[in-house]
């Protein structure tokens, strides 16, 4: 036992020999460590951290940073191409918000955890931008056109035109409801990326006149497409659509004075049409001569090729409009841009209004 004792405390002995002699090295590595370490907190720390809750967002932000880009830390959650309506904040979504300097959301039914993240982030320094706060006046009801069929999710009645206008409140004191898709008008994105411009300008000063003449220079791009767009509907043929789909796109018909017909409301949870709902647009697209139907991206189309078979020509194109809801990390590392799009909309637009 006694020479079992004594091993045990001589490997002991040598441990401890070993230990010291790499005792003057292990310090140093240490404290290499902890000063490389200090300078990557410290320089993570210096970034600008953005969080955006939608693509059309991260798009506006990147261009208003413009050159800065780099020494930002710009992050973008639906990278995994959910759609924006079925999107639930993880635990680690809810963190990055909380440990941003800026967060822009849309501030629609889809996201109310995002108001809730705000209060919960308990991040004074946290500057928000709401795109349907910022629209102001600006902003649209949620309405139900003739032959939409309305979704059994919500609770409320809706009204549209004058209706609406003489009745927000549906005469019960409810809050107002408004269509979430603000970012689809480009006259919208312009007050959107001014709105990003001055938080940013806020939060970094030294750069806030950079910021400025980014946002600038690339609303001149949006002012120059919105001028296309008006100019192809003034033109058209046609001043109305058929969507056999969900239609979010009531910003853009209202800036530009065209009319539409559609299956569902913008941010419909439906995904089956009635009998009765597709013979109502199959005959409004009789009766307008329309030469297409269209859907939004991700539809599978049965809803439009349905409505075409009930036509009297059955030959009508299926056309798609980008709604920029469901954009993956993917499609930005492809290039896509929410000016990219939304060209690509207007020869969509073009086409389904000739």
């Amino acid at each position: 036992m006694r020479k079992q004792l004594l091993a045990i405390l001589a490997a002991c002995v040598l441990g401890l020999g070993a230990l010291c002699a790499c005792s003057g090295q292990a310090a140093s590595s240490a404290a290499s460590g902890s000063a490389a370490s200090q300078a990557a907190a410290s320089s993570q720390a210096a970034k600008i951290r953005v969080v955006c809750a939608t693509f059309p967002a991260y798009d506006w932000v990147m261009q208003v940073l413009g050159d800065h880009a780099e020494s930002c830390d710009v992050v973008y959650l639906l990278g995994n191409g959910v759609d924006v309506h079925s999107y639930q904040p993880s635990v680690e979504d809810i963190a990055k918000i909380a440990d941003a300097d800026l967060f822009v959301y849309v501030g629609g039914e889809s996201d109310k955890w995002a108001d809730d993240a705000v209060k919960a982030a308990g991040n004074s320094g946290l500057h928000t931008v709401n795109m349907l706060q910022s629209m102001g006046d600006a902003a649209l009801e949620e309405e139900v056109v003739e032959g939409m069929q309305a979704d059994e999710a919500h609770d409320h009645d809706h009204a549209s035109g004058a209706a609406a206008d003489a009745d927000h409140d549906h005469g019960s004191g409810e809050a107002r409801e408004y269509d979430e898709h603000v970012w689809l008008s480009l006259q919208n994105a312009q007050v959107l990326v001014d709105a990003i411009a001055v938080e940013l300008g806020e939060i970094d000063s030294a750069n806030a006149d950079a910021y400025r003449d980014n946002a600038q220079a690339y609303k001149a791009q949006l002012a120059e497409l919105d001028k296309r767009f008006a100019a192809a509907a003034k033109a058209a043929g046609k001043d109305t659509l058929v969507f056999a789909d969900r239609f979010p796109f009531l910003y853009l018909v209202h800036d530009y004075d065209l009319k539409y017909f559609a299956a569902f409301e913008g941010c419909s949870a439906e995904t089956e049409a009635s009998f009765e709902t597709v013979a109502f647009l199959a005959k409004k697209v009789d009766d307008l001569g329309l030469s297409s139907v269209l859907v939004i991206e991700g539809s599978d189309h049965r809803i439009a090729d349905t409505v075409v078979q009930n036509t009297q020509a059955k030959n009508q194109q299926v056309l798609v409009m980008d709604s920029l809801q469901s954009v993956s990390d993917a499609d930005v590392a492809a290039g896509k841009t929410y000016l990219g799009a939304m060209q690509d909309n207007l020869a969509v637009l073009e086409t389904a209004l000739a």
